[in-house]
């Protein structure tokens, strides 16, 4: 007898910018950057070799049933990294800054 799995079996939910495959670290825009740039499955496992092709296929099939909803998705989390590094840039921590300063000490003691 078969067992029917629903497409949302393969991910954990854990937010609405956080859906990642079971068992695994992998956000489904890992996957997703890949087959949007034109990447086949096969490659795509090639580069996430963590994951089972069946868990690829399971991202993309599920991608191309929710596809307006994951474009938005995808699109917020662009925007989102996008925001997180301006406020880098504006504002490092301070590690960061000290060794920004360590290498513009070096730069100008080599003059």
């Amino acid at each position: 007898m078969f067992s029917t799995i629903k497409l949302e079996d393969y991910f954990d939910f854990y937010s609405a910018n956080d859906i990642r495959l079971k068992g695994h670290r992998v956000g489904i825009e890992n996957i997703l950057d890949y087959y949007l740039e034109g990447y086949t499955p096969e490659e795509i496992n090639g580069n996430l070799p963590s994951l089972s092709l069946e868990e690829i296929h399971a991202t993309i099939t599920y991608y191309l049933h929710n596809r307006p909803q994951i474009d938005t998705y995808l699109a917020d989390l662009t925007e989102d990294r996008e925001q997180r590094y301006q406020e880098f840039y504006v504002n490092p921590p301070a590690i960061v800054r000290k060794l920004q300063a360590e290498m513009a000490r070096r730069v100008t003691k080599k003059r």
